[in-house]
């Protein structure tokens, strides 16, 4: 077992919060960071901080971290004359400006263990265009070039990949979510007849950012029931 532990920006609830179980499920020492003030049953440390906000407590980190993970996010859609720049800003700031920040902070930290990976998220909307997605899809689209930069200049130290899901079903998702119908409806948009769910999106997360996943960077995978490319 690797003594560096594996840090979870976002793991209060929904897909962070799996990651982290799944990792200690597994055995594996982990840190989680969220605005929650408590954090999953077994993780090392749980720091409450806003890091969108505030930035990461990086005098509370150790000096050597096995694998990150960014999970915040945000899902605002809305037509786009109704987008406005100050929407636009806060998407940014959120899914682009934060793991940026996010990056920049652990890269060191990343470097010292060979290996090592840093885990971003997209969206499906990305690659598929689709109505009112406009501010979260620029968003994402540039995790997306940032996760293969980081792939390129970070190799062969250190392994960035990113995650494209569709709808998944998660509390950042509630309010399109919040009904059988809505659920159904959802569901009925993917090839494979549902939404996601946390277990679905964890399940990958967790490959990625640990060893089994060591010859794997610079990748977009969709996590998405077939959405981004099947018909």
């Amino acid at each position: 077992m690797t003594s560096a532990p594996y840090l979870i920006i976002g793991a209060g609830r929904g897909i962070g919060r799996g990651i982290a179980e799944r990792l200690i499920a597994q055995g594996l020492p982990v840190i989680t960071v969220s605005r929650s003030s408590e954090g999953p049953a077994g993780a090392v440390e749980h720091l409450h901080a806003d890091v969108v906000a505030e930035g990461l407590p990086l005098d509370r980190l150790p000096e050597a971290l096995s694998g990150v993970a960014y999970c915040p996010g945000s899902i605002d859609l809305k037509p786009f004359r109704s987008i406005r720049v100050e929407d636009l800003r806060a998407a940014l700031e959120v899914n682009l400006v934060g793991a940026f920040r996010a990056a920049q902070a652990t890269a060191d930290r990343l470097k010292r263990v060979p290996g090592s990976s840093l885990l971003l998220f997209s969206t499906v909307a990305v690659g598929q265009g689709m109505p009112f997605h406009a501010s979260v899809a620029a968003a994402k689209a540039g995790v997306e070039g940032l996760s293969r930069s980081l792939a390129a200049e970070w190799a062969p130290t250190v392994r960035v990949n990113c995650i494209a899901p569709s709808l998944t079903d998660t509390p950042l998702a509630e309010r399109l979510m919040n009904t059988p119908e809505k659920v159904k409806a959802a569901g009925d948009r993917h090839p494979l007849k549902r939404a996601g769910t946390v277990a679905d999106i964890a399940a990958m997360g967790a490959f990625l950012l640990g060893p089994d996943a060591g010859w794997i960077s610079g990748q977009v995978i969709g996590v998405d029931g077939g959405m981004s490319r099947l018909r």
